[in-house]
């Protein structure tokens, strides 16, 4: 089950499950990467929403480097290869869409593209920021800033915008108010 067909669940509910429904249920959470999901599970009960995502950034922090290039090279490009295809997970649609990537004018996308590829070719994963609440061209602006930054900074700024990301899913998750 996805964390979009939860929407009556509760932390006391996500408290009291076993580690194998709990990363079921939020397993998505972080993208294409149960296994924070599956570590965090340790630390319940979660009195709230921030103790989740907490435990489940304390995993993330306790990563190995190379588990955490693989958590940012799990994320898909901004209107790449996978939006075109069809093949996002729920969450990067929804949030992609919220964005309003998937309305770019030729030009638009054309200069997206070439973004992503410079920030590719640059660092060597893909760019990474939590979409909520921003324009295309504020994401543009925002990929066009960061290519300045060395790749240590890189890789810290794509981690923490995964934990942005995580944190907007929860909430989601469990009908957080904004």
């Amino acid at each position: 089950m996805t964390q979009t067909q939860a929407p009556d669940l509760t932390l006391t509910d996500i408290s009291s499950l076993t580690q194998e429904a709990f990363t079921e249920r939020l397993g998505d959470i972080f993208e294409h990467s149960p296994w924070i999901a599956r570590e965090a599970w340790h630390a319940r009960p979660f009195t709230d929403i921030d103790a989740l995502h907490s435990a489940m950034m304390a995993v993330l922090r306790a990563a190995s480097d190379d588990a955490k290039m693989t958590l940012i090279t799990a994320h898909p490009e901004l209107a790449g290869k996978e939006a075109t295809r069809g093949t996002l997970t729920a969450a990067s649609t929804h949030e992609q869409r919220g964005a309003g990537l998937d309305q770019c004018s030729a030009q638009e996308l054309a200069r997206l593209q070439a973004l992503n590829a410079g920030y590719r070719a640059r660092f060597g994963f893909p760019f990474v920021i939590a979409v909520k609440g921003l324009s295309r061209h504020q994401i543009m602006d925002a990929i066009e800033a960061r290519m300045h930054n060395s790749e240590q900074a890189e890789f810290e700024a794509c981690l923490q915008q995964i934990g942005k990301i995580a944190r907007f899913r929860l909430a989601t998750l469990f009908m957080e108010a904004p």
